[in-house]
């Protein structure tokens, strides 16, 4: 897993799918509030004039010379739960983030948000 320090030096670099798929640039990283560790990063994708943010999953992925690779195809990743460039994640809209990756979702100990941007 990736320092959270570290990981947002990334910011507007490549990042690819694990098939090898050019996805977009990376925009910003949410970290997992319970545990304060980089989850999930926003991913800048689509053509000029409608560009969106989707959400990819950290875990396991890897950092190379110059671009940043997830673990999943440039396909999954571009058809995930997506926020205008200047929108928010909101609290009903986490579940189906994980649930787009088949990841298990919780809430926070006390109800509140899991993800968090840093």
């Amino acid at each position: 897993m990736f320092e959270a320090h570290d990981i947002r030096e990334w910011r507007g670099h490549p990042v690819r799918g694990a098939d090898g798929g050019k996805i977009g640039e990376m925009e910003a990283v949410y970290v997992d509030t319970r545990t304060d560790m980089p989850s999930f990063a926003t991913v800048k994708a689509g053509v000029p004039g409608r560009k969106r943010l989707v959400f990819v999953p950290l875990d396991g992925a890897s950092v190379s010379p110059g671009y940043l690779t997830v673990a999943y195809d440039k396909g999954q990743v571009k058809s995930a739960p997506s926020i205008d460039t200047d929108g928010e994640l909101t609290f009903e809209e986490e579940p189906a983030v994980y649930k787009h990756y088949e990841l298990e979702y919780e809430s926070g100990a006390a109800g509140e948000r899991r993800l968090a941007r840093r």
